[in-house]
């Protein structure tokens, strides 16, 4: 065994010497491996500088709006109610915001004199009535006489000097009975100066409407035809709030695009988000030389309960009317920011450097804005979009925006 042991060896001379690998081309592969990797890093982590929009609201309006003009929401119907009497306000019934009807008593004044002279008023007409009476008793007494007389006469037992002083008697009788009502009249009437004296004590609402503001307080001195010190005119200011208008100022040079009639669009800067339906309800035929303006009033088609005087307003004189489902505020974009990626419109939303495809639908054109509808993630107004994006230009880019 151990001499075929020894016979065993290797022929080192017959094995085929191993191939080694270039130097050269182990460092060109590690590059090329170096290079790709910074390629897809920096494809990863660069910074694409682009343009962008912001996302917007629109109404289709925009697009028939003829003219625009600003004013302020005024009632048509508003009163500073006062008094014509003077004196002291010694109750008052509303505040602001107070709702009250034509007539209701909302304040009154001190009326202890006007009231003692309206009883010395009553009672003087019952004096009147009183005399009255009194001259119909010696009115009937007279006429009996006379009756008695004429029968006396008739028969020659009176003389006709006795008879002529009857008649006279009855005469006087009668004329003091008209003259006592008369004076019946005269007590009557100051009875109704006395009692238009006390009225005017009270302070009423000419109109149903809303108080705006509160002039005077319990205790003040109501002087309505005076500028005393201390004093005050108007109690309360109030307005009909169904009488509602705007007054815009329109340029004389356009009056000619404003008609009677006219379709509007209402907007008020306490309420951005909503648009009223307005129409022109008067032109005011004068021009203001100072301001080169003419006064339009605008009445609210559809009135709303958030609406207050003295807001002020924009006005948007339409060349139709809108129908209903165009009455709301659309999503819009600029039309650079759409583009088409094979049979697909898509934008791409900028949020915290990064964007993101989102695939819309094109909707009508409001002036130089495109409406759009988003098929994949949302749009909101306010969002970025990337303007004329470029054709590599893929979801999880990195961006940076340009300055203007």
């Amino acid at each position: 065994m151990s001499s075929d042991l020894s016979r065993l060896h290797i022929n080192r001379d017959s094995v085929p010497a191993r191939r080694q690998v270039p130097r050269w081309l182990l460092w060109c592969g590690l590059a090329l491996i170096v290079i790709g990797a910074a390629f897809g890093w920096q494809r990863q982590h660069a910074l694409v500088v682009v343009q962008v929009a912001s996302v917007s609201q629109a109404y289709p309006s925009q697009a028939y709006t003829q003219l625009n003009a600003t004013g302020y929401v005024v009632a048509q119907r508003k009163a500073a109610v006062a008094s014509k009497a003077t004196g002291r306000l010694e109750w008052l019934k509303v505040r602001e915001g107070s709702v009250v009807k034509a007539g209701e008593i909302v304040a009154r004044l001190e009326s202890l004199d006007v009231g003692a002279q309206q009883q010395q008023m009553q009672a003087s007409v019952r004096v009147a009535q009183a005399n009255v009476e009194q001259g119909l008793a010696e009115m009937r007494d007279a006429e009996h006489a006379l009756n008695r007389s004429k029968d006396l006469l008739a028969q020659k037992f009176v003389s006709a000097a006795a008879h002529d002083m009857v008649v006279a008697r009855y005469e006087k009788a009668t004329a003091a009975i008209n003259s006592l009502r008369a004076s019946v009249a005269v007590a009557e009437a100051n009875l109704r100066a006395a009692a238009v004296a006390v009225e005017q004590t009270l302070i009423r609402a000419p109109f149903d409407g809303v108080i705006l503001t509160k002039n005077a307080n319990v205790g003040d001195v109501i002087t309505p035809f005076s500028s005393a010190l201390g004093s005050q005119a108007a109690v309360v200011t109030m307005a009909d709030l169904t009488t509602l208008e705007v007054e815009a100022d329109v340029a004389e040079g356009n009056l000619a695009k404003v008609q009677l009639g006219q379709p509007c669009e209402i907007q008020l800067d306490a309420l951005p988000g909503q648009r009223f339906r307005g129409t022109v309800q008067r032109i005011v035929p004068t021009v203001d030389r100072a301001k080169a303006t003419v006064m339009v009033k605008v009445r609210f088609v559809d009135l709303d309960a958030r609406v207050l005087p003295e807001m002020s307003a924009k006005v948007a004189f339409l060349t139709q009317e809108m129908p209903k489902e165009e009455r709301t505020a659309r999503t819009v974009v600029q039309a650079a920011a759409i583009v088409s990626r094979g049979d697909v419109t898509v934008v791409y939303v900028v949020k915290d450097g990064v964007v993101t495809e989102v695939a819309v639908n094109k909707g009508m054109v409001i002036g130089d804005l495109v409406e759009v509808t988003a098929l994949t993630g949302r749009i909101e107004a306010g969002d970025q979009l990337v303007l004329r994006a470029s054709p590599t230009l893929r979801t999880g880019d990195r961006v940076s925006i340009a300055s203007k």
